[in-house]
């Protein structure tokens, strides 16, 4: 495995031990609006990204929330996408998201900010103790988790790259499919206390050439479930010609 940033933090353990976190998503009511319409205060910068994240705080009609700011301005110009595109992207995500009612991203909007337009986006606490990849020093992997690959872990050792047999993993597979994301991350994952799984950073998402790459592969080349198909067939409706999703997205991408 040639990129060591997809590899999750944390020791090598056995493949027994790790769990995979369980719980039902569910919406924080009037994000979107708080998100859109309320006064972002920058509260500083999220370190460690390719372009500038901003955390802020929203506020609007006394309430607020813990957001994520991503101007355009910031953005790193990419040679396989088009410059100033990528909070465009993560908005339609957000969207594509929605419609399929699993509600894998956060609660996103396209917005004017301190810098500009960007993306705004909930900001996630992400539960530490939720289990969803893991590095294991075995040939296959235990019961619960699903193999990837194997990955250099240093000192000329290798490490067998698992992620969890969890069905809102084997969800957000589906989803990366259908938004054709270029760059799904461990550190993209967020579980939150909760048991919901957050999913983030959808910059490099919707190009017109295959651009797939991802960890979750451990479904790779099994039917896909008959909910997965059911909502493929939803999104087919809503993106066709005067659908709802279509008309979303038509000025994002």
């Amino acid at each position: 495995m040639s990129a060591p940033e997809r590899i999750p933090p944390g020791p090598v353990t056995s493949a027994e031990t790790a769990g995979p976190a369980d719980g039902a998503p569910t919406g924080p009511p009037g994000a979107l609006a708080l998100l859109a319409r309320g006064e972002l205060t920058v509260d500083g910068r999220v370190g460690g990204a390719s372009n500038t994240v901003l955390r802020c705080t929203a506020e609007l009609d006394g309430r607020r929330a813990a957001c994520v700011y991503k101007p355009v301005a910031g953005e790193r110009p990419l040679w396989d996408f088009p410059d100033g595109s990528l909070a465009r992207r993560e908005t339609a995500a957000y969207e594509v998201s929605r419609a399929t009612g699993w509600d894998l991203v956060p609660p996103t909007v396209l917005r004017d900010g301190p810098y500009g337009e960007g993306m705004c986006q909930l900001w996630i606490e992400a539960d530490p103790e939720a289990a969803l990849l893991a590095l294991v020093e075995a040939e296959e992997p235990g019961p619960g988790w699903r193999a990837v690959g194997f990955a250099d872990v240093g000192e000329g050792r290798t490490a067998l790259l698992v992620h969890a047999d969890d069905p809102r993993l084997r969800r957000l597979a589906v989803f990366d499919a259908v938004v054709n994301n270029a760059d799904r991350k461990g550190g993209h994952l967020l579980p939150d206390a909760g048991g919901r799984l957050h999913a983030i950073d959808h910059g490099v998402t919707f190009n017109a050439e295959d651009k797939l790459r991802t960890l979750l592969w451990g479904w790779a080349g099994e039917p896909l479930p008959a909910e997965a198909v059911g909502v493929l067939e939803r999104l087919a409706e809503e993106l066709a010609p005067g659908g709802p999703l279509a008309g979303r997205l038509a000025g994002l991408i």
